[in-house]
């Protein structure tokens, strides 16, 4: 079977607006009223979504879920007259033949089989689960057929494939198509302007299905009677509070969120419901006076326990939403909404897009290349001397993640291996025998317990290779990006910022890909590393932006395809160091590897080169040469030099 036919498997989020819903539809008409401003609104993906698989078929099928959980199937001729007219037919797959029918007519595209495995997106709760089945067949399309669309073509094919149902859906549903990460929309006419947020910290929300009823229909019904040009004053209300007045408060919400001011947000998210309240509930106060979602609104617990509160999608009676003072009290308030309020509630946090709290090292393995001693030792245990003092390597490695300032590590280890290393970490020596240390290093027991407390450990049952390994700690991440550190590697910083700060710092600036950090080595040596190309940004030392990455590569291959050009026109080529930054998008890619390998039976190992290099290709990766010097400990030769060289000043 060609590669291209196999099984595609897909996630697709549902959406949270955070602020500025309807300004999607009411910014459209710019085109008709000048007077108008253009909608403006904040959205992200959320946790909960459809997982699914697609490939290639001769007509088009989906089997799926329907809002009671019954299984539930379709199929028709790939006909895009076929698919028009079922798009139009009021049944629960007129959605994907909306989309199907839209790609259909542009692309040269044949059928397609798709299976929806799980749904834990809410139906018909104001997150949009319409506009992420759309998604999710678009992107199912785009990839089986190599379409090459980006994901704002994804979205705006599940978009136009939507207008083809009897739906008249909002732009701003198929936001979840830029995953779990807030955007912010900006709606002119036809036109879509969409830029990542950067989140300044952790943000922790939550939101619940009231478990009540609006409808929907109605609500945009009597809304759009406001527009294009305002009547009543009633109808100035309406375009003020969806326009100007909205307007300020989504640019004072970005600068906000950018900021992590979270009790901000909060007061903010209580003054966009008043200004909605206002303004826009009279026009349709049957299905907007929304006497639940106020009550929540009002409740004392729920004050104490958030800094503010919204209604979320079209508003009514549907779904509400809140910013929580923090991590625990985001706990304490989606119990307290399921249990005392009988609500259906879901927690979500944003994390900051500079904020790399968590750092993993690989360790699992019995060291062959350093045998016999691995046979007695654990490589990670291998002794360095550093300043005087003989420390293990993995030392080394903690020590550097301290400095950098990480709150947690991930240990990734095999099953025999857990109890030499809580022995190490947790297991105090004498009095007796501490007293017998020299000063100079009697503190150092005590580091070794401070070091402990953060570590955690991920069990490597299988060694299905170097991206399987560091794919364990996912359970650990909470969606959060993660600092990698080689196991085999130690570092050694040129300037006061450790190897790894600097490898976080490049994380920090604008874009939020993921980062490599880099070496430059001889064209003879490519043939041994991870090899990056691509272009240094004048304004950001050392920083890159990579156009191609190769394991690995031939000497032909790297002069042709490898080679970079520094300010002083020197061809250099460069190395991966043995720090990363990896973003949630990394493991998705790493998962997506690992269950094809298990569909297929392959026995090729799951490689971390080869998931950043998906990566690239739809997002982005930057890299950075770090001032600094990474030394082999897992080699022989290189563990000599390691020993030679590490601890000189």
């Amino acid at each position: 079977m060609d590669k291209m036919d196999k099984e595609i498997e897909l996630f697709v989020p549902g959406r949270l607006c955070l602020f500025g819903e309807h300004t999607d539809w009411a910014g459209r008409y710019t085109d008709i009223n000048a007077d108008l401003l253009p909608g403006l609104a904040i959205v992200t993906g959320i946790d909960l979504g459809i997982y699914g698989t697609a490939k290639k078929a001769e007509d088009f099928s989906i089997t799926s879920i329907d809002a009671t959980g019954e299984t539930v199937s379709f199929r028709c001729d790939m006909d895009m007259e076929t698919l028009k007219k079922k798009a139009k037919e009021p049944h629960f797959f007129s959605y994907a033949c909306g989309v199907a029918a839209f790609l259909s007519e542009h692309y040269q595209i044949g059928g397609l089989s798709i299976t929806v495995g799980k749904a834990t997106l809410p139906i018909k709760k104001g997150l949009s689960s319409s506009a992420s089945i759309c998604v999710f067949v678009a992107r199912a399309f785009n990839e089986a057929y190599l379409l090459k669309m980006s994901t704002n073509g994804e979205m705006q094919a599940a978009y136009r494939g939507e207008l083809l149902t009897t739906s008249r859906c909002g732009r701003l549903d198929q936001a979840c198509a830029y995953g779990v990460r807030p955007v912010s929309m900006e709606f002119n006419g036809d036109e879509i302007s969409i830029e990542k947020l950067k989140v300044g910290a952790n943000l922790h929300w939550v939101f619940a299905d009231l478990n009540a009823g609006k409808d929907t229909v109605k609500i945009l019904s009597d809304l759009n009677r406001a527009y294009p040009f305002a009547q009543t004053q009633r109808d100035k209300m309406v375009h003020e509070a969806l326009g100007a007045d909205n307007r300020a408060i989504v640019k004072e919400a970005i600068r906000l969120i950018a900021q992590g001011e979270t009790e901000k947000i909060g007061a903010l998210m209580t003054r966009a419901q008043q200004i909605f309240d206002e303004k826009v509930a009279p026009a349709c106060i049957s299905e907007l006076a929304a006497p639940k979602l106020h009550s929540v609104l009002n409740d004392e617990t729920v004050k104490a326990l958030s800094f503010g509160g919204k209604g979320v999608g079209s508003q009514g009676d549907g779904t509400i939403q809140f910013i929580a003072r923090d991590k625990e009290t985001q706990e304490k308030l989606a119990s307290y909404l399921n249990d005392e309020l009988g609500l259906t509630a879901y927690t979500l946090t944003l994390p900051s897009s500079d904020s790399v709290r968590k750092a993993i090292i690989p360790l699992a393995g019995f060291g062959t290349r350093m045998y016999p001693a691995s046979r007695f030792i654990k490589k990670a245990f291998f002794p360095v001397v550093d300043d005087g003092v003989v420390k293990p390597v993995i030392m080394c490695l903690l020590e550097e993640l301290m400095e950098t300032g990480i709150d947690e590590i991930i240990l990734i280890v095999g099953a025999e291996e857990v109890d030499q290393y809580n022995e190490f970490f947790g297991g105090a020596i004498s009095d007796q025998h501490v007293n017998k240390l020299p000063e100079r290093v009697r503190e150092y027991e005590r580091l070794i317990a401070k070091i402990g407390k953060k570590i955690k450990y991920a069990v490597q049952e299988e060694r299905r290779g170097f991206g399987h390994a560091v794919y364990q700690a996912r359970q650990y991440l909470e969606n959060e990006p993660v600092l990698l550190l080689l196991g085999d590697f130690i570092y050694k910083s040129y300037q006061n910022l450790t190897c790894a700060l600097q490898t976080i710092n490049a994380y920090r600036m604008p874009g939020g890909f993921p980062v490599v950090a880099i070496k430059e080595i001889p064209l003879g040596s490519v043939v041994h590393y991870g090899v990056l190309a691509g272009e240094f940004d004048d304004k950001r030392n050392g920083m890159m932006a990579v156009h191609e990455i190769a394991e690995k590569p031939t000497v032909e291959y790297a002069k042709d395809f490898l080679s970079v050009k520094t300010r002083t026109n020197k061809v250099s080529y460069f190395a991966t160091f043995g720090q990363y930054v990896l973003t949630p998008a990394v493991f998705d890619e790493l998962e997506a590897d690992i269950a094809e390998q298990d569909r297929t039976g392959g026995s090729s190992e799951i490689e971390l080169t080869s998931a950043l290099k998906k990566v690239l290709d739809k997002e982005g990766l930057t890299a950075v040469l770090v001032d600094g010097a990474s030394f082999d400990v897992g080699l022989p030769e290189a563990y000599m030099v390691a020993m030679a060289n590490f601890g000189m000043k």
